[in-house]
């Protein structure tokens, strides 16, 4: 698995997130800021997209919509129940202006 570009900064608004597809790999793409976050587009609890919840741009993390477990962008942990299990978080990276996620760099989850 490379480095794979998936959208323009500019496509993708602050305090929103993406689905997209990435060598079968579903991710949740958010931005916050000037800052960008891959993480596993499932649910650790359950089978269910990340990205149809609601980014928590002060907290850094994103909200499941079918429980409202809530998991930390930047390490994957849940922060609240009923999810217990982390879900990958995947470096990023903004080169020309493109978003850049690499995913074999997941990250480890504490």
């Amino acid at each position: 698995m490379t480095a794979t570009a998936v959208c323009a900064l500019n496509d993708l608004s602050d305090g929103t997130v993406r689905k997209f597809v990435v060598d079968d790999v579903a991710l949740a793409v958010v931005r916050v800021g000037d800052s960008v976050y891959a993480i596993a587009d499932v649910c650790s609890h359950a089978n269910v997209s990340l990205s149809g919840g609601e980014v928590w741009c002060d907290e850094l993390k994103l909200e499941c919509p079918k429980h409202g477990s809530a998991f930390s962008l930047e390490t994957g942990v849940p922060a609240s129940l009923p999810a217990t299990q982390p879900v990958d978080v995947y470096a990023v990276s903004v080169v020309d202006g493109q978003i850049i996620v690499n995913l074999s760099e997941a990250e480890e989850s504490p």
